[in-house]
């Protein structure tokens, strides 16, 4: 009877995944510089998967928004050539982007000018009470708050309205105030949906099941059992064509202040009392307000900034930063590493090591739990305690490195073994592009994937003390050569505390 029940228990959650799954809505989507690489890389084609995946109805109206004079046909003709560069092959279907294209249109219009002629834009829209109406504002952030405040000048806030605001909300604390009193003058809270591309990871999102749904590691999830934890997000790529934007925002602002201050969060997190979008945020804010502030002292001692020169990347011979950007001088890091620590009984004296840089050996962003070693050791050889390597991507997954005895020699030699899994094999699914779930969740109003405005701000109270620090060359710039693992110091980070990031020889 009791296996009986867990079956129906198990095809009914099937039956409400599936449904949640191929629910098609409709609603109205004005993507704001909808002529971006960003639109046109990662927008539409990611509509287009869940078009094509049954969840957009056809009466969806996916309006696209600049000030290039474009007709409707000239701007799907774009949408199509983005789609053939930036959708794999075995998922582009020549009929099914037909039919979504008849939802794509465009509107010439500057949407920070109230006094444009609005009247095209608004003709568009549905006016039906429930239909959701979201603004994606992918523009320069200094055009937010004027943004915010030309689309309620013109009458288009509806209750169904939201407004989502792309990365990186500010330079800085006032600036970033700055922006959410400018939005919030006509939004509410609930309505603003601050986006950040790595919790639409599938990767980050598992981080929540894979702790909290498996007692056996949050049992261990903590100081007794954690030594530290390495946080890495690496690029083999340069700046390119970001050049002009990155030489003012640099690593810190670019991927710390956002990306990995909430993965870490994420990582570091009390079990929320649901999955709520207000319980998922209270339990990352207390982390985020829990980082030990940095003096100008742990400034220099917990921070490496570097730049990178020319190298090999790839066996490929690449210019430094100073020739990407074609400047003869920039004190903008392109790396650092970060030592940090949470301020919490559960994380007492466990290091944080933050680091990410661009034109390192590899492409990759792990997470790796490294658990402590045995109090004495019985087996001869050096044997390293277990790690836990969590794979945001590629090669997404999730490994567990433990000692294992050699079956083929006498005696107890130990040689490390991996317990690994591999998410696209181990389901069998595609896996989708992060804003693919950003999108479908701010149409339905979900908030669990989204920033909230005290996170935003607590991130950037414990970034300035570092920007500032820099600022005041508390820690000079350094050099690496492209195609390494940047310089020696952010080793030394690690050594002094008698750890390593363990890339040294690779």
């Amino acid at each position: 009877m009791a296996e009986h029940r867990k079956s129906a228990r198990s095809a009914s959650r099937q039956k409400a995944e599936k449904a949640h799954q191929t629910e098609a809505l409709s609603f109205d989507f004005v993507i704001v510089g909808a002529t971006g690489d960003l639109t046109m890389r990662k927008l539409l084609p990611a509509f287009y998967q869940r078009f094509r995946h049954g969840q957009i109805a056809a009466t969806t109206k996916i309006i696209g928004v600049a000030r290039s004079d474009l007709t409707v046909d000239a701007y799907r003709q774009r949408t199509v050539e983005a789609f053939r560069e930036f959708i794999a092959p075995e998922d582009y279907d020549e009929a099914q982007a037909t039919a979504f294209l008849q939802l794509v249109y465009y509107v010439p219009l500057d949407m920070s000018d109230k006094e444009a002629d609005w009247n095209p834009l608004a003709s568009q829209l549905g006016t039906e009470k429930e239909r959701s109406r979201v603004f994606y504002v992918a523009t320069a952030p200094r055009l937010y708050a004027q943004t915010a405040d030309a689309i309620a000048h013109n009458g288009l806030i509806t209750d169904t309205t939201r407004i989502v605001l792309e990365k990186p909300i500010g330079t800085d604390l006032a600036s970033a105030t700055a922006i959410n009193d400018g939005v919030g003058r006509h939004f509410r809270e609930d309505q603003i949906f601050r986006i950040d591309h790595y919790l639409g990871k599938q990767t980050v999102q598992n981080i929540l099941a894979l702790r909290f749904a498996n007692p056996i590691l949050e049992r261990l999830w903590n100081a007794d059992s954690i030594a530290h934890v390495r946080i890495t997000a690496a690029e083999t790529v340069g700046v390119g064509k970001r050049g002009p934007y990155y030489d003012t925002a640099g690593a810190l602002r670019d991927m710390v202040q956002n990306h990995l201050l909430q993965v870490l969060s994420v990582l570091a997190m009390e079990p929320p009392p649901s999955l709520s979008a207000t319980d998922l945020r209270d339990e990352k804010l207390k982390i985020l307000r829990a980082l030990r502030p940095m003096t100008h002292h742990m400034v220099h001692r917990d921070t490496v900034r570097a730049q990178y020169g020319a190298g090999m990347v790839g066996g490929k011979a690449v210019p430094g930063y100073l020739e990407d950007l074609g400047s003869d001088a920039s004190s903008t890091e392109t790396y650092l590493a970060i030592r940090a620590e949470i301020r919490t009984a559960r994380w007492a004296g466990v290091p944080f090591y933050i680091r990410t840089g661009k034109r390192m050996a590899r492409k990759e962003t792990t997470i790796v739990v490294q658990f402590r070693p045995q109090p004495w050791a019985i087996f001869e050889g050096p044997i390293e305690p277990g790690e836990l390597t969590i794979r945001l991507q590629p090669d997404e997954g999730v490994s567990l490195s433990l000692a294992s005895k050699y079956p083929s020699e006498e005696g107890f030699r130990l040689k490390e073994a991996d317990l690994n899994v591999n998410y696209a094999e181990a389901f069998k699914t595609r896996y989708p592009d992060s804003y693919e779930d950003l999108l479908m969740a701010a149409v339905r109003g979900d908030q669990v994937l989204f920033i909230r405005r005290d996170e935003v701000e607590a991130a950037w109270q414990w970034i300035e003390p570092i920007l500032d620090g820099w600022a005041a060359d508390a820690r000079p710039l350094e050099t690496y050569p492209a195609g390494s693992w940047g310089p020696e110091s952010a080793e030394k980070l690690l050594e002094r505390d008698g750890f390593s990031w363990k890339e040294k020889n690779q």
